[in-house]
């Protein structure tokens, strides 16, 4: 095998490559380790994600005593403080809220039911937006020919290191070897060349939810596997304008949903040189700020230009009788979002999910202590639940017998499920309930005495929902804009760096001097934001007048 790639023989299930892979020192991105081989060995303790820290913990509910207190450090479920080590926070919560776990094969992830219900909820609002800008779906199959991946130059070589290989099939060694798709670019341009003929045929605009497979060396849960979920979408134009502008529809859909559903205020910009995708003219990208003050590039667009169109002979004749290669465009947002959510809302009592995203927007705990109370407690909690239900509100009921009213509280909380109905007996009575929202912690965001008639209660719990939504996105851009310093030099860019803020400041030196930036500070240009402020400029590396400021950060 090639030292340069990863080769994988399916027929044996044999992976020649993987102790290299992590054993490497080198990384193609920076990235904290995760995924210590000690944290496949299960414990009684069952925290999959755990980054076994030794530090005093905050409780996460298992087998508490229903008021959320530790009662047996060794067997309850904790939840590491935000605060004192967000990495092992991060693995917590997602062990903890049951998002995901291990996949035998290290650095990959089985998603879990809960995890899965929140992507499909980005699916369920992206697939609609999807059509209604004119995007089919369709599929593309997984194994593409090496032959293709080296057609488009800069493409190879930015994902060579990357690149999963398929040698073997059937038991016999193969005659091209076959990479497992990182991304679609290239078997997409080998069907369009043969579905498109004349300007007649274009625009051409296609999506696909699929998966993915880059050979990363260093993983984190969502942010970054060996194999990952994502959409991909491919369109071919006739003009490079109307690639451009649907390049700027796309990041901007994302946009849209990032503050809208995921109440993540993200900037959208445009990539410097150095980050843009290996193959494209341009990359635009959203980037947002994590609880620790990182950037996670949360999606992108890309104008392909003709570059992929001219590796592969993508042409059409246009309304003059003219052969002419088409302009492209891809663009993507993947299962890292679902990272990004948990990253800047979740707090130390675990998750906190946006309404508009979350799987259950409300949980009722029905509360009774002698038998006699049960049977009208939960008459009342089911007839709550048909209520919101009938009016499109996700809800559920837990009357499990099992757990005290106490430890679900404290359950539904690290789930990050955005309101809490309780009833009781006296509520019963009164025709009343109690409602609890899970981003105002403790009494503060407790109100009690809503009327359970069934108009009332459905346009309080909307509103709330709503209010939920707000203040998650507000409490955000606060955190982003309070972590985000103006300079106009390299000391002072330095210095918000090492204070692990963001910098934004002006920019027109070189990649030279960019990659001056990335290693003595550990800092990349995450975008040149679409929003600019006013008035001539000076480089802050160089002196020389700048025409745009850049944001530079520390990322994932």
């Amino acid at each position: 095998p090639e030292s340069t790639h990863k080769e994988i023989q399916m027929g044996a299930l044999r992976l020649p490559a993987l102790t290299s892979i992590f054993t490497s020192s080198s990384s193609v991105r920076s990235s904290p380790a995760i995924f210590p081989l000690k944290h496949h060995l299960r414990l009684p303790l069952r925290r999959p994600f755990s980054a076994q820290s030794t530090t005093e913990k905050v409780v996460a509910p298992e087998l508490g005593d229903g008021k959320g207190k530790v009662v047996d450090k060794d067997k309850d479920r904790v939840i590491t403080p935000r605060s004192q080590d967000f990495n092992a926070w991060y693995l917590d919560v997602i062990a903890n809220a049951e998002l995901a776990d291990y996949g035998p094969v290290r650095g990959t992830m089985v998603i879990r039911p809960y995890g899965y219900a929140i992507w499909e909820a980005i699916q369920e609002y992206m697939n609609v937006k999807f059509k209604e800008t004119g995007h089919s779906n369709m599929y593309f199959p997984q194994f593409i020919p090496y032959s293709f991946i080296e057609k488009e130059a800069s493409h190879v070589e930015g994902f060579s290191p990357e690149l999963a290989l398929v040698t073997v099939g059937g038991g016999k060694e193969l005659e091209e070897k076959l990479v497992v798709r990182p991304t679609s670019e290239t078997i997409v341009n080998h069907m369009f060349t043969q579905w498109i003929h004349s300007y007649r045929d274009l625009p051409l605009m296609i999506n696909q939810w699929a998966n993915v497979t880059r050979w990363e060396m260093r993983t984190k849960p969502f942010i970054r596997t060996l194999e990952f979920l994502w959409q991909e979408g491919h369109t071919a134009h006739a003009t490079a304008e109307e690639a451009e502008e649907e390049a700027m529809q796309m990041i901007d859909v994302y946009t849209k949903f990032a503050y809208e559903q995921a109440a993540i205020p993200v900037i959208a910009g445009r990539k410097s040189r150095v980050e843009t995708f290996a193959g494209a003219s341009t990359t635009y990208t959203i980037e947002a700020m994590m609880g620790d003050r990182k950037a996670l590039q949360a999606g992108t667009s890309h104008n392909l230009g003709q570059n992929f169109s001219r590796a592969f002979g993508t042409q059409f004749t246009d309304e003059n009788g003219q052969r002419q290669h088409v302009w492209q465009t891809s663009w993507a947002i993947s299962t890292r979002f679902v990272g990004g959510i948990i990253m800047t809302h979740g707090d130390d009592a675990g998750l906190l999910l946006p309404p508009r995203l979350a799987p259950v927007q409300v949980i009722i705990i029905p509360i009774w202590k002698k038998d006699n109370e049960k049977a009208g407690v939960l008459t009342a909690s089911s007839s709550v639940k048909e209520t919101l239900q009938a009016a499109g509100i996700k809800v559920k009921i837990d009357d499990s017998d099992q757990r005290t009213p106490g430890w679900k509280f404290n359950y539904y909380e690290m789930k990050g499920v955005p309101l809490r109905i309780e009833i009781g007996p006296r509520d019963v009575s009164s025709g009343t309930l109690v409602i609890s929202r899970r981003d105002i912690p403790g009494k503060q965001g407790k109100v009690f005495g809503i009327s359970m008639e069934p108009s009332a209660l459905v346009a309080y719990v909307k509103d709330k929902l709503n209010e939920v939504q707000s203040s998650l996105l507000e409490r955000a851009t606060t955190f982003r804009d309070s972590n985000i310093v103006n300079v106009s030099s390299y000391d002072e860019l330095k210095e918000a760096i090492a204070q692990g803020k963001w910098a934004r400041g002006p920019w027109s030196a070189g990649d030279e001097e960019e990659s001056k930036v990335k290693e003595e500070t550990g800092a990349t240009i995450r975008c040149f934001p679409f929003e600019q402020p006013e008035g001539p400029k000076k480089c802050l590396m160089t002196g020389n007048s700048a025409d745009e400021v850049a944001i530079f950060a520390k990322s994932y």
